[in-house]
């Protein structure tokens, strides 16, 4: 897994990407876009990761009798699963869609430690899950601070 996917980084520099593409939605339209562009954008962080990742040089393809594949679809599984409850809560609360998400994502983050054997995504893991804890304790308001509609 760590050599087809080097590492996981490209995967990660993809995801930051669409996270960062979402903020910014969030701040220049509204936080309920950003959902979509986090969404939509989501759903291509594997295939645009794994075209990053080919045109490297890596395979971009584990081997179907590596037991962290099934390991990979068990978490890819649950964290779509999770994002109607992200989407639920944002419905109550717009400023609880961000921290829900860092929690789902930093969730799967926690897994890639041991998909891919390196303790970086513990770190990375309890990283987003904090920022969500901080974000949620804060009700921080997801981009109505910078906009004019106030």
């Amino acid at each position: 897994m760590r050599f087809a996917y080097y590492g996981g980084a490209l995967g990660m520099l993809t995801s930051a990407t669409v996270w960062l593409i979402a903020g910014i939605v969030s701040v220049v339209v509204s936080p309920e876009r950003a959902f979509w562009a986090l969404f939509i954008g989501g759903m291509f962080i594997h295939p645009v990761s794994g075209l990053l990742t080919k045109a490297i040089g890596r395979p971009g393809k584990h081997s179907a009798s590596n037991p962290f594949g099934s390991l990979a679809l068990a978490t890819t599984f649950w964290m779509i699963l999770m994002m109607p409850l992200a989407y639920g809560v944002s419905r109550l609360h717009i400023e609880w869609f961000f921290p829900a998400m860092l929690f789902i994502i930093g969730g799967r983050y926690l897994t890639f430690a041991t998909i891919f054997g390196a303790r970086t995504y513990w770190f990375c893991g309890a990283t987003l899950a904090l920022a969500g804890l901080a974000l949620g304790r804060a009700s921080a308001s997801p981009g109505r601070v910078l906009r004019r509609d106030n």
